[in-house]
């Protein structure tokens, strides 16, 4: 079974360590909150993580849907431990929207990275871009999927809109309900190769689902007309089997794209902003007010969109600020961890004294 979900030769030298402990290769292809659902060479087991991995891992280091774990089994039952995860290829992380948590890994392992929005009144441009660096960031590779042409007066229209802002990326227009561009869809997942739908609830991600499968496998829901919204209908994550050999794997709608050091996906996004600073007469240009700036030079000229410029400072500022709370956090946890040295080596003197006397 795990061949069908994209075992390698070069997965098994990676586990081949894990093997010589005991331990079996499997993939996580369910998260739910009580656990995870395995695909193994012997089928599908449920299994959780065990408490050595849990106390060891941090918030992206704990299992999540695509990975490559090494498991043991229990002997009378179909049931598994999760001692070991794989290193990863890709990996989609987030930051934990109203959680102190941090940040949290949505998919690994992940090759294609479909951004799917709708093309009604909620249709953003600036919200995919934001997509789309995360996309980036995650090492797979983005694609733009507008999805409900059905519901929209002018789809090429939009579709030659959001092309403009998504740097070369393919944007294929799709109607899960009329079937429209659904092959064009499967044909950007090749066999063996793992896809992720990622945007906004409501959406219409489980409707392509439905659709790639040509069953009702996942529940959805319409938008509703009074404010083109959508609400969750995804309650997990799920890895599911394409019938072209590929994986798609279904995940709760994300409302807010936080950027994790996504200075590579900010930089794929906007790559034609970010060499235009090569051509300023100065090496330190604020691309405000200085002779011979390549940036004002393009916004006077149209050639740069006002709009993209402003969301393209507002996106670095947002990453500078993440990067300065990230540092902060580190400072704040090691300060931590050498206050409680200093009060266990106290603690320890005491007993010291203690004793002699």
């Amino acid at each position: 079974m795990i061949e069908q979900y994209g075992w390698t030769d070069l997965l098994a030298a990676a586990f081949a360590p894990h093997a010589r402990a005991g331990h079996i290769p499997g993939r996580v292809i369910l998260q739910q909150r009580d656990g995870y659902l395995v695909a193994t060479t012997d089928g599908e087991v449920r299994a959780k993580a065990s408490g050595r991995l849990v106390h060891e891992a941090q918030e992206i280091g704990h299992p999540a849907v695509g990975d490559w774990v090494a498991l043991s089994r229990s002997p009378h039952e179909r049931a598994a431990t999760i001692h070991a995860i794989l290193p990863r290829r890709t990996a989609f992380v987030r930051r934990a929207a109203h959680s102190s948590r941090g940040l949290q890994i949505i998919a690994a392992n992940i090759d294609v990275a479909f951004v799917v929005t709708s093309m009604n009144a909620d249709l953003n441009p600036r919200r995919i871009q934001r997509y789309l660096a995360a996309a980036w960031q995650s090492g797979a590779r983005p694609v733009v999927v507008l999805t409900k042409s059905d519901l929209c007066d002018d789809p090429q229209a939009q579709v030659a809109e959001i092309a403009a802002v998504a740097s070369d990326c393919p944007v294929l227009m799709v109607s899960a309900r009329q079937g429209l561009g659904l092959d064009a869809l499967l044909d950007q997942v090749q066999p063996g190769e793992t896809c992720v739908l990622i945007g906004s609830s409501g959406v219409g991600k489980s409707s392509l689902v439905n659709a790639f499968l040509n069953e009702d496998r996942m529940a959805t829901q319409a938008i509703r007309v009074t404010d083109d919204q959508g609400r969750h209908t995804t309650s997990h994550r799920e890895l599911i089997l394409l019938p072209g050999g590929g994986m798609i794997l279904d995940t709760p709608g994300i409302r807010e794209v936080g950027l994790i050091d996504a200075d590579e996906g900010v930089s794929a996004v906007f790559d034609d902003i970010e060499r235009l600073p090569q051509d300023c007469r100065f090496n330190d240009c604020s691309h405000a007010n200085e002779p011979g700036c390549a940036v004002r030079a393009a916004l006077e000229s149209g050639a740069l969109d006002p709009d993209r410029w402003a969301h393209f400072q507002k996106l670095k500022l947002e990453l500078a600020a993440a990067e300065e709370k990230a540092e902060r956090i580190a400072k704040d946890a090691e300060r931590r961890r050498l206050a409680a040295l200093q009060k266990r080596y106290r603690a320890t003197k005491r007993n010291d004294r203690g004793l002699r006397d």
